[in-house]
Formats: structure tokens, sequence, C-alpha cells
């Protein structure tokens, strides 16, 4: 009679986790610097033509709508990992996990609107928050809910993607040419008047965009994929083989009319590749966590330096993902070294990965200090009173 009003436990200590999750989140942060990176910079054509026509491929076929699914993904997968801890622990129940769930999921959203407020106008935390809040109470259901509702909101998610990728390419933009995170013109005030406007619009379309990634991790979490990747290694293999092609065929198109080695695409050819890039991207954010659990194996049995320290990296993915926006803040905006004007594709996509680098060493400085990370800790608190 007690066990719903009790205080929910807890996070347990790291000791004995599953390294698949925290090396693919680790990995995840990589892939999430260089899709953010160059929306920081006002024109990607500056600089070597060729460096950004290789990178502007290398975008499309591994990057563009690969990072924010292998996230969904991830982020669905740890929803289940934390309702089991829940249950598990003395007096655990579901009402009381489901509450705690959804309470983190409110602060995550909380977090999120700080972010844009007073960081940067791109925000991937909030949307998560939100789906966590809708999406909890289908954990409890089976897996054909899991799998329907994620296929039935495939088809918006894609076409809104989908949509919004056909403008530019129809008109002969780049898709990065007038980055979104970029500073304009205005005052502090009129900019965050401009940002609190469309956050609420974001919001809703960022969280349509992650749920099918983060019911399919809901679905493989149940099944333990990432937790236990040595007994399930032949079918990682597989879905890393299979999903990777999938995923890299069909963005090649939108590649090559990006790069202007198709120069005229009919308009049907360009709906049709302006659809598989996003769709087939879902394929292959699953297959980037697949590929990260089937290194997990290996890794585990002889670690290295470089494993413990993107293993660190992953249990302060929160933590390292703000620190990235305030990298960029410092670096590309104009009160700050002001690179958003002297930077291309290939340059903004360098400093991506050296931001990451060092988001790497500050994460293995706080796994020596014995420090989990201030916005893992922060949350928790929230979360859990």
């Amino acid at each position: 009679m007690t066990t719903s009003i009790e205080a929910p436990a807890p996070p347990r200590a790291t000791e004995g986790r599953a390294l698949a999750p925290d090396l693919a989140r680790g990995a995840m942060l990589l892939a999430i610097a260089f899709a953010h990176a160059p929306l920081f910079v006002t024109d990607v054509h500056r600089g070597p033509a060729v460096l950004n026509a290789i990178t502007d491929v290398f975008h499309f076929l591994f990057v563009g709508n690969h990072a924010r699914p292998m996230f969904s993904f991830l982020f669905g997968y740890a929803l289940v990992q934390l309702l089991n801890r829940q249950l598990d622990r003395p007096g655990g129940d579901w009402v009381s996990a489901r509450k705690l769930l959804r309470r983190r999921g409110w602060w995550l959203m909380a977090i999120g609107l700080a972010h844009v407020v007073l960081l940067v106008p791109i925000d991937i935390l909030a949307p998560y928050g939100l789906a966590a809040v809708l999406l909890t109470g289908l954990l409890r259901r089976g897996d054909r809910a899991l799998l329907w509702t994620a296929g039935l909101t495939l088809v918006p998610a894609t076409a809104f993607v989908a949509a919004g990728m056909w403008f530019p390419l129809s008109s002969g933009i780049s898709t990065f040419t007038k980055g979104s995170a970029a500073a304009g013109d205005q005052g502090f005030w009129a900019l965050l008047a401009e940002r609190l406007t469309f956050w609420p619009i974001s919001l809703a379309a960022g969280t349509l965009i992650v749920v099918p990634g983060v019911l399919l991790g809901m679905w493989a979490a149940r099944r333990r994929h990432l937790d236990e990747p040595a007994r399930h290694r032949r079918l990682l293999a597989r879905v890393a083989v299979i999903t990777t092609a999938v995923s890299v065929a069909g963005s090649l198109p939108v590649a090559l009319v990006q790069v202007g080695v198709w120069p005229e695409p009919s308009a049907a050819a360009l709906w049709a590749a302006a659809v598989a890039q996003p769709l087939t991207g879902y394929a292959g954010g699953i297959g980037m966590a697949a590929v990260v659990a089937l290194v997990a194996i290996r890794a585990g049995r002889r670690r290295n330096r470089l494993t413990t320290m993107v293993e660190s990296l992953g249990r302060r993915s929160m933590s390292l993902y703000l620190f990235q926006s305030i990298a960029f803040v410092v670096l590309f905006y104009p009160y700050g070294l002001g690179l958003q004007d002297d930077l291309g594709l290939f340059g903004a996509t360098l400093v991506g990965a050296g931001t990451w680098l060092v988001s790497l060493l500050l994460a293995d400085l706080m796994r020596r200090v014995g420090y989990r990370g201030p916005a893992e800790i922060l949350l928790r608190r929230l979360a859990y009173r």
C-alpha cells in the first residue's frame, strides 16, 4: 500500500555498467559536433572548394540525419534501462517509476529551454524530454505497440525532414549556406524574442523527428542488444552491414545533387532523393550504434586509454553536449573569436572534431577526480528530489 509514495531509488553506481551504451554515447557526441558546427558559419563555401565538396559528401553519407537517430535510439534504450533499475529495487513499482521518468522528461525540457535562451538556438534536450513524457506509457505495452507506433510516426517525421531538404536542393542552395545557429545583427533582446517565438515550433518538430528512433531503442533495450553485445554478435553484425549500406545508398543521390555531380534531376527524382535521405538516416543511426556495440566486445576484453576516455565521455554526455554549445559560441560568435565569417564547411567540421577531442579530455579529467558531470548531477537532483 505504501510503495507508490516511496521516493525513487537514487541512481546506481557506474560500476558494472554495460560498456557499449556509454561508448555509443561518446561516439554520438562526435557525430553531433560534426552536425552542429557547420550551422554556426554564415557561408559554407569559404575555403578550399575541393575539401568543402568532400566534406559535404561525408556529411550527407554519414552525418546528416544520422546523428539525431542514433541519439534518439540510445535515449529510448536508456529509458528502458532506467525503468528496469527502478522496478528491480526493493519496493519498486510501475507507478513510481513512471512518475520518475516523466519528471526527468519535464526537467530535460526545462534544461533544453535554458540551453536555447542562454546559449544557442539549436537544442536536442527538450525534444527528448517531451518524448519521454509522451512515450513513457508505452514502456508497459507490448512490442507490437512499440513497432506500430514507430512505423506510423516514421511517415510524418520523414515527410517533414524531406520537405525541409527539398526546397534548398530544388533551388540549388546548399543546405548549410545560412547557418541556423549563426549570430545575426540583432541585439540580445531581439535575438531572445526570436528564439522564444520559434522554440515551441522547433520543440514540436524535433519531438516528431526523434520519436521513431526512441521507440526502436526501447524495443532493442528489451532484448539487451547493447548490454550483451557478445550474445547478439551475429545479429549486430548483420544490422551494422545492412543498415549502413541502406543508409549510404539512400543518402548518395542527395549528396550527388548537392555537389553538382547530378545537376538536373527531375522533380520526381529529387523528391524521391529528399525522402530517401532522412528515411534511411534512421537506419544509419541504428547501424552506428550496432558498429559501436561490436567494437565494445573487443574493447571490453582489452581495455586501453581511448576506450576509457570515450566511455567516460558517454557517461557525461549531457554535460559535454552542453560544453559543445559553449565552445561553439566562444569560437564562432562575434563576441567570441568570430570565426563564423571566416570558415567554410570543411573548417567548421574541423572545429567540431577539435571540440569533441577537448570534451574527451575533460571527460577523462572528470573521471580521474570522480566527478559525475554538472548537468548529470543537476538532472538527478531535480528528478530524484
